[in-house]
């Protein structure tokens, strides 16, 4: 599909429409019909820089849903399943290195098993799991030691690039070969669970070597400061914005009073004491929020009442199964009609509609019911489509992107997939530097990324052969790819033999050497890219 702009400019719309090389599987618009068909030649810029602002916006829309919705009710589902049971002493890095993991690196592992499901796009994942590997372990490590000079936990830090650096290994040997098997997939996956049981074992080790049973917060444990600026809250749906303001006394508030004020995604009070990038930014995101408010519950165990609003639930047993047949292989599943004749929506609409009056008229707005621990699983369920859809637009979009400037999916990973996926964790992370927890925010450095390689390319890979053949080709689509194999390992190895060397006392010269290593890394990548530098 790349020859398309070898062609001459009448000749561009016909090529696309007639080259099988050229279909986007799934997603919901077609790119590559868009800017070669439906804009003019002489609108392509036009074109481009529409789709780069709804780049933005996708990026926009997977962070709002993974950081209000996904995480909130992936933290619900692990308190209904008592993981934080004080009986299990072990459960907090449990929790940490599975529900904590795959919150924060939802839309890493959503882009990676959109990307490896099509070959044509797995140079994307590649990228973008080993950009963001280089991105998190050199900038966002060294900002943090610029930031706040900081001593680091000596065996969590060694216990992780350790795994890191297997895991990147590991990859590299996949894609020398140029092929995964089930067993290689399977192997990525065995391989994360060894890296839980491990952290497990440790937390209990050094737990009895304390003796009190009690252990300074480590990677996947924080005591996150109670000092802290003041914050979002978790879940949007829940009227949360302007809690302070409300009556000391309850009142008996009506259903409508209830679903408005709970479908409003702005506080006014705060929106007047912001500033106005602030507010710029939260008008961009008050659409996506609102669409996310109609379909997504969010569950809330810190609240008394749960986060239950009575008639925002029971619309959310309508419009999240609809969201998912909709959503599920780009409505492939939800336009299906049963015996030709009625299709699966309207089943579905039929089904949850009568489902959702049943739960209207046996419940009050006062109380939550004891079954409402089952809406975090449903809100659970709605933000991973959310979120999967989002990915299978921005892996599209990109690809789209790739084939306009001639570029490889490696580049476009390690630079555009890398830097929207790891922009929320590299301002959280830099923000926990600054109030005074760089240890926590480093170990997160190299702890979450593990998640993201294993998980998303074994579980990437395992997908599609599911639903393929038994094995997956992994050929690089350019010498990009050894380049940034090699880069990150050397910076892992960098680390590994510096930190110790600095007896874990981090400064701003390791900072500055992590920083100066990344930009001279993008530019040997980019100069790689553009056949400046050839590699035989």
């Amino acid at each position: 599909c790349w020859e398309v702009r070898k062609h001459n400019s009448s000749e561009w719309c016909h090529f696309i429409r007639s080259n099988p090389d050229c279909r986007l599987d799934g997603g919901f618009l077609d790119y590559l019909d868009g800017v070669f068909c439906v804009f003019p030649p002489r609108l392509l810029p036009l074109a481009v820089t529409l789709y780069a602002l709804w780049l933005l916006y996708l990026f926009i829309i997977l962070g709002v849903t993974a950081e209000k919705f996904f995480c909130p009710n992936l933290s619900a589902i692990s308190t209904n399943l008592k993981l934080e049971d004080k009986v299990f002493s072990l459960t907090s890095p449990l929790h940490g290195v599975t529900f904590l993991a795959f919150g924060n690196g939802a839309p890493d592992v959503f882009s990676a098993v959109v990307a490896f499901s099509d070959p044509r796009t797995a140079g994307l994942a590649i990228g973008a799991i080993f950009g963001a590997g280089v991105f998190v372990t050199t900038v966002v490590a060294g900002g943090i030691a610029l930031v706040k000079p900081f001593t680091a936990a000596s065996r969590p830090f060694l216990r992780d690039v350790i795994f890191y650096m297997v895991a990147v290994f590991l990859t590299f040997v996949v894609l020398y070969v140029g092929r995964i098997r089930l067993g290689e997939a399977l192997g990525y996956l065995g391989l994360y669970v060894f890296y839980v049981l491990t952290v497990v074992l440790c937390t209990w080790i050094h737990r009895r070597q304390r003796g009190d049973g009690l252990a300074p917060p480590g990677p996947w444990e924080p005591e996150m400061p109670t000092d802290v600026e003041e914050a979002e809250p978790s879940g949007t749906n829940s009227g949360d914005y302007g809690e302070e303001y409300r009556p000391l006394l309850p009142s008996q508030d009506s259903s409508l009073h209830i679903l408005t004020t709970a479908l409003s995604p702005l506080d006014y009070r705060k929106w007047r004491r912001k500033p106005w990038y602030w507010r710029l930014f939260k008008a961009f995101k008050v659409p996506v929020e609102l669409v996310l408010l109609l379909t997504v519950p969010v569950v809330d165990p810190d609240k008394d009442d749960l986060n239950w609003k009575r008639p925002l639930n029971c619309l959310h047993i309508l419009t999240s199964p609809l969201l998912c047949v909709l959503t599920l292989k780009s409505g492939a599943y939800g336009l299906y009609q049963i015996q030709g004749i009625f299709p699966v929506w309207g089943l579905v609409t039929l089904v949850a509609s009568a489902l959702a009056l049943i739960i209207f008229i046996t419940t009050s707005n006062e109380e939550p019911p004891k079954y409402h621990c089952v809406f975090a699983f449903l809100g659970f369920l709605a933000s991973a489509m959310w979120i999967n859809a989002a990915a299978t637009e921005l892996v599209n979009i990109l690809r789209t992107l790739g084939i306009i400037f001639q570029l490889s999916n490696t580049v476009l990973g390690l630079t555009l997939l890398a830097w929207g996926n790891s922009i929320g964790d590299t301002f959280s992370d830099l923000t926990m530097a600054r109030q005074g927890y760089p240890r926590m925010a480093f170990s997160a450095c190299f702890g979450g990324i593990i998640f993201n390689i294993l998980v998303g390319v074994g579980l990437g890979c395992l997908l599609q052969m599911t639903s393929s053949q038994p094995l997956v080709k992994l050929e690089p689509d350019s010498p990009l790819v050894w380049v940034l194999a090699g880069a990150l390992g050397l910076s892992l190895v960098f680390s590994f033999v510096t930190v110790p060397g600095q007896c874990f006392q981090l400064g701003k010269a390791y900072g500055l050497c992590l920083i100066s290593y990344y930009l001279v890394f993008l530019c040997v990548a980019l100069l790689t890219e553009f056949r400046v530098i050839h590699f035989s």
